[in-house]
């Protein structure tokens, strides 16, 4: 048995933007998840569970890693990487609520060889 997480569109996003604040450069990086089912069983595998985020799980992944940096930027305040995570710390909810939260879904599959 194999464990892939794997994104996928949960909606088709409207424009490159949408594309970019989901992380990916162009449309095409992620399938929707009847072409990401369809992906995995043209490599010869049977998806055989699959646990899907919503946006409620979504939300408290982001804002736990939100958390993570904040709290981390509040420890280390001179540290080079601290004006960084204080960009991320300000872009990072709006591209969340904006962009990944309607568009991008993820997905973690249990995996048989056939």
């Amino acid at each position: 048995m194999l464990l892939v997480g794997e994104p996928y569109w949960r909606r088709e996003p409207p424009d490159q933007e949408t594309v970019a604040g989901c992380h990916a450069a162009v449309r095409d990086d992620f399938d929707d998840l009847p072409g990401l089912v369809r992906r995995v069983q043209a490599h010869g595998w049977d998806v055989v569970e699959m646990v899907l985020a919503d946006q409620d799980s979504w939300d408290r992944y982001a804002a736990a890693h939100w958390l993570t940096l904040r709290r981390w930027r509040d420890a280390h305040p001179d540290d080079d990487l601290a004006e960084r995570f204080r960009q991320e710390l300000t872009e990072d909810p709006v591209r969340h609520v904006r962009h990944r939260r309607e568009y991008l879904g993820w997905g973690v599959f249990a995996l048989l060889r056939r």
